[in-house]
């Protein structure tokens, strides 16, 4: 076998349907995103690096748009958020969801209008509803009986505040049990079942200064297929039916969450979002026909499908160590950039970037640096069987929820955040460094 054809098989170069869009092969084992090589961001920048293709993040949110062309399309800001997202995601005309007075503020101090934002949270603290209310956000969506009472005084007899209610449908969907969020047994929202969700509707029709627009639910993340978005949808329906029945109000919005489900790995199933929109639409328009209502506007909010194939995190090789049958590449980041593995047991599919294999592939778990046996970023994949320290490893499909949940854990620092746009390469998020480490420790 040749070395061309070593490199293809060792790399898993023949597939590249989960890299980003402007993904391309060069010569040696090379790969460039956004017209630039990976090899040169890693020497450039350093790793542990995240390389986020800017053009893979609009056309993405694009697609969305081109998807829901009736409905809010709101970018969910805990998937990953910087200056520069807030404003890609502002020109192609999303609007956004956060989950705290820091998200909400980065987003307003980058230039996002605040009536295009709704917060979302199960335990708002004093400071997210007072940055909410001062700043101006468009919804707040409701997550408890408590919070009632709580906005309805910061906002004052005078005041107003456009709020939401989440509702627990009962549904069952995600990709595991820490992340389904739409059943009764976890912290979110209130019940539809046990009337919790119409009981808070009827308070806060009570409050004058909270107008209330909507429903909204979120069933869970890392969702694939589209049947739990239409059971969700139906209940959320017939419960806007019976708040009409009983307070003769209409509500105009329905929000449906996001959670939509992205490929990690070569053949693994995706949400069609294609799919999801047009059933989605003729559920609602059925429904609301059927409860002789009038069809409300739809919300949805997607993150990890719009984030996360655009991101590519970098590593480099420290240690190759051989323990029996198996072998454990170990390399310069791990669960301080990337928990993802050690919470969910999501799997990746790593390859090396920047040289041309002369080995056929193994099996190898790619381990991070840190102290926990369950510091895992990659098990049992297939890599080059000489691969070697210095070598470098590109992770595909990094987007999401790996730098936002980043740790200071052993004080290694959270990698550099590196845009990616027609050949041209800057930094958007700097390396933590042992300074700022340093800088927060005021004690003595």
């Amino acid at each position: 076998m040749t070395i061309a054809a070593l490199s293809e098989v060792a790399t898993g170069a023949e597939d590249l349907s989960i890299w980003p869009a402007s993904t391309r092969r060069l010569p040696h084992g090379g790969l460039a995103v956004g017209g630039v090589s990976l090899a040169e961001v890693a020497d450039r920048f350093g790793t542990p690096a995240y390389v986020l293709d800017e053009a893979e993040v609009r056309e993405r949110c694009r697609t969305y748009q081109d998807a829901f062309p009736d409905a809010d399309v709101l970018y969910a800001a805990k998937a990953f958020l910087s200056r520069a997202v807030v404003r890609w995601v502002r020109e192609e005309g999303l609007g956004l969801d956060v989950c705290s007075a820091g998200e909400l503020e980065l987003a307003v101090t980058a230039g996002f209008p605040p009536e295009r934002i709704v917060l979302h949270g199960n335990a708002k603290s004093p400071r997210d509803l007072e940055a909410a209310l001062r700043l101006g956000v468009g919804r707040i969506v409701i997550d408890g009986p408590s919070e009632i009472a709580r906005i309805a005084a910061a906002v004052g007899p005078e005041g107003h505040q456009r709020v939401m209610v989440r509702v627990v449908p009962g549904v069952s969907a995600g990709g595991h049990d820490k992340i389904r969020t739409g059943t009764d047994d976890q912290k979110f929202g209130l019940s539809l079942t046990d009337g919790a969700a119409q009981h808070a509707v009827s308070r806060i029709l009570g409050q004058p200064q909270l107008e209330l627009t909507g429903l909204h639910c979120h069933i869970g993340s890392q969702i694939t297929e589209v049947k739990p978005y239409l059971v969700a949808l139906r209940r959320m329906v017939g419960l806007m039916a019976r708040i009409r029945d009983t307070h003769g109000v209409v509500l105009p919005e329905l929000d449906m969450g996001g959670g939509h489900g992205i490929a990690y790995r070569p053949g693994e199933p995706a949400l069609d979002l294609t799919a999801l929109a047009r059933r989605l639409r003729a559920e609602l328009v059925a429904g609301c026909a059927a409860a002789r209502l009038t069809v409300p506007r739809l919300l949805v909010e997607p993150g990890r499908a719009v984030v996360g194939p655009a991101g590519v995190a970098l590593y480099r090789v420290l240690a190759v160590k051989h323990t029996g049958e198996r072998v454990f590449v170990a390399v310069d980041g791990g669960m301080s950039d990337n928990p993802r593995p050690a919470l969910y047991g999501v799997r990746y599919a790593p390859r090396l970037v920047g040289r041309a294999p002369t080995a056929g592939p193994r099996t190898a778990t790619v381990v991070g640096r840190h102290c926990e046996a369950g510091d895992i970023l990659a098990a049992d994949v297939e890599l080059p069987g000489d691969i070697h320290p210095g070598d470098l490893l590109a992770v595909p499909v990094a987007g999401a929820y790996q730098l936002s949940m980043a740790s200071g854990y052993n004080l290694v620092g959270r990698p550099a955040v590196v845009a990616v746009h027609e050949g041209t390469a800057r930094v958007l998020v700097r390396r933590e460094t042992l300074d700022d480490f340093r800088s927060r420790d005021i004690g003595d």
